[in-house]
């Protein structure tokens, strides 16, 4: 690698790092002056909020904001160039303008793989204390809200509840069905089912069996209160608050397959995560490509001018994330192209703006 690659490398991630450190500092100061009221009332001591909550928040918001950062760090250093005219002598040495962005590409890529691998194994593991610490303290109790609910739990069972109690584990209106295709073998009715915790097992209430033996046929048993095995559990009623960012890659392809098998209706928002995390670390490199060429002239703006340039592309391109994912979530868009239409949109906006935009 050339001395010139080092020097932009260089100065690229300084910005960077930089540039996350200031940004992100300041919108904890901002979220705790709002949650303060929340920790007083609790009464939490101040390390218990540095280090059971903030430690975590901070690398959560560095990687939600890392398009933002990127974006700025990549305008401010090549506006820098720019304006102490470093670029055109570096133009007018020879070496092309695609040659010029081969460190920013390096630099881009190097970002991308550390955000790929913060999200997909790093990150999970500190949400779980800070999603675990907003649950406590920050939200309001879960209730599960959840009514006439019909969970798949093998190939042929089905599990319906008319409702659950999360608070004592108790659901109501329980049946337990048999089915052959399109066809109903058996169903098991029970008045309420409650967790014994201790057994880890189903306490149901006297059943009702129907047996259907034929079109015409049926036998009809009648069965005493007894504990019983399900491949359901209390935690399937539990608050599912950013649940998906707890989870590593493995366990979130684990958890898709499982509501999948179960035929749940909430997989496009777990998908839509899922995919996310594979196309986000690209997104990182086209908008690091699209600041060079935006910011590699000098401005009569000045810097300031384009960094606030960066500023709104930047946004754009967040809230073309929050759109696409907001689709994917009511099954207007795949999970899979929701995830990726804002990198190619931006990938098509970077070839204009590389085609036309002089340098």
């Amino acid at each position: 690698m050339k001395l010139l690659d080092k020097y932009i490398i260089k100065k690229f991630l300084a910005a960077f790092f930089f540039t996350v450190v200031i940004l992100v500092s300041v919108i904890c100061v901002i979220d705790f002056t709002e949650k303060n009221d929340d920790f007083i009332q609790h009464n939490l001591p101040m390390s218990k909020i540095l280090f059971g909550y903030y430690l975590y928040l901070f690398p959560y918001f560095a990687n939600l904001l890392s398009p933002i950062t990127i974006f700025i760090a990549v305008v401010f250093v090549t506006a820098q160039l720019a304006a102490r005219t470093e670029i055109v002598a570096i133009l007018a040495s020879g070496v092309s303008f695609r040659r010029l962005l081969l460190p920013y590409a390096v630099g881009g890529a190097v970002v991308g793989l550390l955000i790929f691998i913060l999200i997909g194994w790093v990150l999970p593991i500190g949400n779980k204390s800070r999603v675990e610490f907003e649950r406590t303290y920050v939200k309001n109790p879960f209730r599960f809200q959840g009514r006439n609910i019909h969970i798949k739990i093998g190939p042929r069972s089905y599990v319906f509840l008319e409702s659950y109690d999360n608070v004592h584990n108790i659901g109501s209106r329980f049946a337990l069905e048999t089915i052959d295709g399109t066809v109903l073998r058996r169903r098991l009715t029970a008045d309420a089912i409650s967790w014994d915790s201790t057994k880890q097992v189903w306490r149901m209430s006297p059943q009702v069996v129907r047996t259907f033996i034929g079109p015409q046929n049926e036998r009809l048993e009648s069965f005493p209160a007894r504990d019983t095995t399900l491949n359901l559990f209390p935690k399937d009623f539990a608050s599912t608050f950013k649940l998906a960012e707890t989870m590593t890659l493995p366990q979130l392809n684990d958890f898709i397959q499982q509501k999948i098998d179960r035929g749940a209706d909430d997989t496009q928002l777990y998908l839509s995560e899922k995919y996310e995390r594979y196309s986000y670390p690209f997104a990182i490199v086209v908008l690091t490509l699209i600041g060079v060429i935006l910011s590699a002239r000098k401005s009569r703006a000045g810097v300031g001018g384009q960094i606030a340039l960066g500023f709104v592309l930047a946004f754009i391109f967040i809230i073309f994330v929050m759109l696409s994912r907001n689709l994917a979530q009511v099954g207007s868009l795949s999970p899979l192209l929701a995830a990726w239409v804002p990198t190619i949109v931006f990938s098509g906006i970077g070839l204009a703006l590389y085609r036309f935009v002089p340098k």
